[in-house]
């Protein structure tokens, strides 16, 4: 019978107590299977959406179907499907999404193609991006981010080295890409096509595309796009109602002019919740595109401001999760929050940049906030993904601490 000493002593008791009394794992790491951030300001933004979609549509919903519930009825509908969307996809293992990204790209690609078939496709505004299933209809462009994401996570882990060498690697997801603004621009969605283009573009450049190459990308694409406005008349009316929407403020300029009379309306403070004027038929899609002007007439600026710390917050914890993956060589799953992260803040600039006069007037849906059931299906979704990332990461971070304690124990006695 040997000796007890110190050390065997201190490594029996360790044993015996609970590793949660003795881990030296963040509170965090140890508790929450979850990224606190991201949940928490994912689910403060979409309760604020709720709340501004209530205010904003109770006018509007009366006149056109009768009762000012209907779009309050139908968002929290679509807030109760987004959830258990986001639950059954914190279910799947990234290494799934990792090895079936192909087929996704081809599905999301089918359903782009679907929405201009005559009969099928739903058009609303002279735009066809609706697929109409039962009582919901599903903007297939939001599909269609989320898919291409997936195919391009997967795509920079096969062709990583192809990527930082040559131009060959950011050749190649230019094709389906290329497909995909083509299907967008027939639609039309240009807002869709852009967020689109820059996420790809910012994936591959995050993955180690050479700074040189990628100034000479977004040239091209810059060009391309002056030009895709160019093919469009009604596009140089918005961009030159954009320059000044004062000169028209009754036609080409009428959402904007109206916008910046919100944004005047609230000052510092707000008119307070409900009280906004524009809402009552003065500013066109007052619950969807333009929710953020209603923010800003209700609350002021400090409430304005705060929703924008808000979405801060998420896209920075978003890039956070991502660069814990990388860090440990879990490559797809960065890529993936990557992606994510640049949709979430480049759709909110641009709704934000629209409402405020910065930007030309385009189509797309402030990401958990404004009304519409696929866009909070397709976010919430990406959520869903970026905690399964998070839950992963604390796994294999627990396993490992795990597997060197039993390692130190036997060593010790």
């Amino acid at each position: 019978m040997g000796l007890l000493t110190l050390e065997s002593l201190t490594a029996r008791l360790e044993r015996l107590i609970p590793r949660r009394f003795t881990s030296p794992v963040k509170l965090e790491e140890r508790i929450l299977p979850f990224d606190p951030w991201v949940l928490a300001s994912a689910v403060a933004l979409i309760l604020i959406g709720f709340v501004m979609i209530s205010s904003a549509s109770l006018d509007v919903a009366m006149r056109n179907n009768g009762t000012p519930y209907f779009y309050v009825v139908r968002q929290a509908a679509f807030i109760a499907i987004a959830l258990i969307g986001a639950v059954v996809v914190w279910n799947i293992p990234m290494g799934l999404w990792e090895r079936t990204g192909h087929w996704w790209m081809i599905a999301a690609g089918l359903l782009l193609i679907l929405v201009l078939v005559p009969g099928i496709g739903k058009g609303v505004n002279g735009s066809n991006r609706w697929l109409p299933l039962g009582p919901i209809n599903l903007q297939a462009s939001e599909v269609a981010k989320f898919c291409m994401v997936m195919y391009m996570g997967g795509y920079l882990v096969r062709r990583l080295h192809e990527v930082r060498s040559s131009w060959k690697g950011i050749a190649k997801p230019t094709l389906p890409l290329g497909i995909f603004c083509i299907l967008l621009y027939f639609e039309p969605d240009f807002g869709a096509l852009v967020v689109l283009m820059g996420t790809v573009m910012g994936m591959i450049f995050l993955g180690g595309m050479r700074f040189s190459q990628f100034l000479m990308v977004i040239s091209g694409v810059i060009a391309l796009l002056v030009a895709v406005v160019g093919l469009q008349p009604y596009r140089v009316a918005r961009l030159q109602s954009f320059l000044d929407p004062w000169s028209d403020p009754f036609g080409t300029g009428y959402q904007l002019s109206q916008a910046q009379i919100a944004f005047g309306r609230g000052e510092w403070f707000g008119t307070g919740l409900g009280n906004s004027v524009q809402k009552l038929f003065y500013l066109p899609e007052a619950h969807t595109d333009f929710v953020f002007s209603v923010l800003a007439e209700e609350l002021g600026f400090i409430g304005a401001a705060m929703l924008i710390i808000i979405y801060a917050v998420l896209v920075v914890n978003i890039f956070r999760v991502g660069r814990r993956a990388e860090k440990v060589k879990s490559f797809f799953n960065a890529y993936v929050c990557y992606g994510f992260a640049i949709i979430f803040a480049g759709q909110a600039l641009i709704n934000i940049g629209v409402n405020v006069g910065a930007l030309p007037t385009k189509g797309l849906t402030l990401p958990l906030v404004s009304y519409g059931g696929s866009s909070l299906l397709v976010s919430c979704v990406m959520l869903a993904v970026v905690l399964r990332v998070d839950y992963e990461l604390k796994t294999q971070l627990s396993v490992r601490k795990k597997s060197a304690s039993e390692k130190h124990g036997d060593k010790a006695e």
